[in-house]
């Protein structure tokens, strides 16, 4: 299986979006809605959209594995946005103009103060060696998870520096039927993106662990494919209305030449969640056997739980519980 692409820039719905003057299905705050209509993007037909691989959209948040002071390190996703009075100058230009093209940034001074060490990602364009802005006016970035920051205690628990180890969550090898959790060594992830998802990311819609015993997972990007029908509106909406295959949050499409897009349920006016997730349809077996000599005592507590049901086999994710 070849390593699909990782998520380095903002990803661009396959099909032509447009702005509904209604609430936003996603977003609680917004005052308008981006939905999906039936023209494909132009960019994805460049990308030969059709013969692309198609993958399950998890609902987590972003990270990277790279290095940060000689070592393999998590990095959080951490999106430079605009201060006050920029965001409202940049609104009332929105407000004004079809599109935010036109619109002049200043990075070092409309923008809130980040870490020293925050960077950009990678494939975010720079002018005059500065990062662009996105049409939001966001900047997509990382910022290096540090051991015991509790601003990132959930990124935490699924890495150990100690022994450099990630918990992931993936297919068993060629079997995309079962799941299975197990630790690898950041190094093998080394420039590679995943989604944290768990108990206290995004509302948990997989119904992972509990309040006493939060269980969270690294999940690598384009890991868990998905068999979606071609990409074509009509069909796509049946399929995420219909098919027990398509209780996801969405679809990443990647293809051959590194380029992804996505469709949301929310971009063709679809609740999320709805019903029981797919993620949550499989067994899932516990393998720990080639690092379990490493973890002792000292490991994070989720490393050590996992370790102890190392050979167990559970019907789905949620099912897993941890002894009192």
């Amino acid at each position: 299986m070849r390593r699909l692409g990782t998520v380095q820039q903002k990803i661009s719905c396959v099909f032509r979006t447009e702005v509904q003057d209604m609430p936003s299905g996603k977003r609680e705050a917004q005052p308008f809605h981006v939905a999906a209509t039936e023209s494909l993007n132009p960019s994805a037909l460049e990308a030969d959209i059709h013969s692309a691989i198609a993958t399950e959209k998890l609902d987590g948040t972003c990270c990277y594995v790279s290095l940060y002071k000689g070592q393999h390190y998590l990095w959080a996703r951490l999106d430079r946005k605009p201060n006050k009075q920029a965001d409202k100058r940049f609104k009332k230009f929105q407000s004004s103009s079809v599109t935010s093209i036109g619109f002049t940034w200043n990075v070092e001074e409309d923008y809130k103060a980040v870490s020293d060490n925050w960077i950009p990602a990678q494939r975010v364009p720079h002018s005059d060696g500065s990062p662009v802005p996105d049409e939001h006016g966001h900047i997509l970035g990382w910022v290096p998870v540090e051991k015991n920051n509790k601003q990132y205690c959930w990124h935490c628990s699924v890495v150990d520096y100690e022994t450099g180890l990630a918990l992931l969550l993936r297919p068993l090898g060629e079997d995309e039927d079962m799941l299975e959790i197990t630790c690898v060594p950041l190094a093998e992830l080394q420039e590679q993106t995943l989604e944290l998802i768990g108990t206290n990311i995004n509302g948990n819609p997989y119904g992972l662990g509990s309040k006493k015993h939060p269980v969270h997972f690294l999940v690598p990007h384009g890991i868990i494919r998905v068999n979606a029908p071609p990409v074509d509106y009509l069909q796509l909406h049946s399929w995420l209305l219909e098919s027990d295959q398509g209780k996801v949050e969405g679809i990443v499409w990647h293809c051959n030449n590194g380029a992804l897009f996505k469709l949301h349920r929310h971009h063709v006016n679809l609740k999320w969640p709805h019903g029981k997730p797919f993620l949550n349809t499989r067994p899932v077996v516990i393998h720990f056997d080639r690092h379990r000599e490493q973890l002792d005592d000292s490991c994070p507590s989720l490393f050590g739980a996992f370790s102890k049901l190392h050979g167990q086999t559970f019907q789905s994710v949620e099912d897993i519980l941890f002894e009192n």
